[in-house]
């Protein structure tokens, strides 16, 4: 039945990359919940990371909008889901505003405002740049006139002097308020690594710096501007809302996603400093399914728990070879239960982990060597952006011709591989394995560079915990 939902929200865009969305993003972020205010954060397109900032700051887990991999429905409908119980939401877009996969703007941060009737704040880069700065707020205002742009956001200024010159212009020719300004200073540099932002749970300075940063936006924002911006968003139009609140934690944890030890299957999730990729939504729909979610980390544990099934995200592995080498008694003991017929869905740094070993940087460590290959990294990537597949070979959880889209963000590549190793899927877009195919299988173990999210392969959930069921009822 279609429902009216009422949310404010507002979409944070920019004329392009590297304009300051993510500072922006936090701070409004922060800065709304010291005004009391219940926030849901959404982030367009794939990412971990980012996320993984907005889900420290709010308490709440974040939740990633992307027109490639999900229908527009499904948009709607994950956003009425997210936000049921907060007060407001943020969606950061990514890239430039109107930047897609095509001339038209498709899976643009434009497109997701469309969808969702979302007003976009514009968060422009001003260094060394006045009057200049009104053409730019124009040409994003008349480019595609269903999107509403409602505000500006001033970053980089270098003195008073240039904020009022750049207010002016933006107030005079563009006719929108300028909501904010944020100087130029590197308490607003946020350090990066080749795949983004370094992610929330392993830099407890750069932690205490987005707190900063956090606590000092009301100084720079004028947030009640924001959020009666926020309240021009119109209502969304869903099929189906489902009640209850989003999940409340401090920092994100596979634990506070446990759906109880009364489930028919357990299975296990590798989650740790090495591996932290997981979107909420992946794990929500393997508990819908039926499964138990039980905490792995791959570093520190030396026992593996009773489980029926395996699943193993990406990550950094890369930069914890040494940790993940040396833990011998937790790699034996996954060999083993692979080989006795154990479930397991690996994406990319789980791939890596279940070669034989991973070469960086001039070091060698032996991995779970349960595939027969080893991986290399490289200082290029191999493959960045967004995948399409054809599933050519029998597998353990997608049936022949089904069509998987995804996306990859990987500087490995796999060598020595044995011949004899299956291939499960066709490359008919992005790079995979080798530019022509990905997923590998051996056994019960299904390990890609693909990256699926749930609500764009339902089927895929209900496959592995329909293996695990398998594997119990066989034991």
């Amino acid at each position: 039945m279609l429902q009216k939902v009422k949310i404010p929200r507002l979409v944070v865009g920019a004329p392009q990359g590297r304009s300051g969305k993510t500072t922006f993003t936090v701070g409004l972020l922060a800065g709304l919940i010291g005004k009391n205010l219940r926030v849901q954060s959404f982030k367009k397109g794939p990412d971990f990371i980012d996320p993984s900032w907005h889900a420290r700051i709010t308490g709440r887990l974040c939740r990633n909008l992307d027109r490639f991999l999900m229908d527009e429905d499904t948009i709607k409908s994950s956003l009425a889901k997210g936000t049921a119980g907060a007060d407001i939401a943020l969606i950061e877009g990514a890239m430039g505003l109107f930047d897609g996969v095509d001339l038209e703007g498709s899976n643009s941060t434009a497109e997701i405002a469309k969808i969702t009737g979302t007003p976009v704040v514009l968060v422009i880069n001003t260094t060394r740049m006045t009057r200049s700065v009104a053409a730019i707020v124009k040409g994003c205002m008349e480019l595609d006139p269903e999107v509403k742009i409602s505000a500006v956001i001033l970053n980089n200024v270098a003195r008073p002097r240039h904020e009022n010159m750049l207010r002016s212009a933006i107030e005079y020719y563009c006719g929108i308020p300028v909501l904010g300004a944020i100087p130029r200073g590197k308490q607003f540099n946020i350090p990066d690594r080749h795949l983004g932002l370094v992610p929330a749970s392993e830099d407890s300075e750069l932690a205490e710096k987005i707190d900063l940063l956090g606590k000092e936006a009301g100084q720079y924002l004028d947030l009640n501007g924001l959020i009666n911006a926020a309240g021009q968003a119109r209502d969304l139009s869903v099929f189906e809302r489902l009640d209850g609140n989003t999940p409340a934690i401090k920092q994100w944890n596979i634990n506070n996603l446990d759906a109880g030890s009364s489930c028919a299957v357990k299975l296990g999730i590798c989650v740790d400093r090495a591996f932290s990729f997981y979107y909420p939504e992946n794990l929500e729909a393997l508990q819908t399914a039926g499964a138990s979610l039980v905490a792995i980390d791959s570093i520190n544990d030396t026992e593996l728990p009773e489980i029926d099934g395996l699943y193993i995200g990406g990550g950094f592995p890369e930069l914890f070879i040494k940790e993940l080498g040396n833990n011998t008694a937790l790699k034996q003991q996954i060999l083993a239960a692979i080989e006795d017929g154990l479930p397991v869905y690996a994406e990319c740094g789980g791939l890596m982990y279940l070669g034989k070993s991973i070469s960086w940087d001039g070091k060698k460590y032996c991995m779970v060597g349960a595939l027969p290959f080893d991986v290399e990294m490289q200082e290029k990537p191999l493959g960045h952006g967004y995948i399409t597949c054809q599933v050519k070979e029998e597998n353990p959880y997608f049936p022949v011709g089904t069509t998987i889209k995804g996306h990859e963000f990987h500087h490995s590549r796999t060598i020595n591989m044995e011949s004899s190793l299956q291939q499960a899927w066709e490359v008919t877009r992005g790079h995979g394995i080798d530019g022509q195919v990905d997923g590998f299988v051996y056994k019960n173990v299904l390990a890609c560079y693909t990256h699926l999210h749930a609500l764009g392969t339902p089927c895929w959930a209900p496959a592995l915990v329909h293996k695990a069921k398998e594997y119990k009822e066989q034991r």
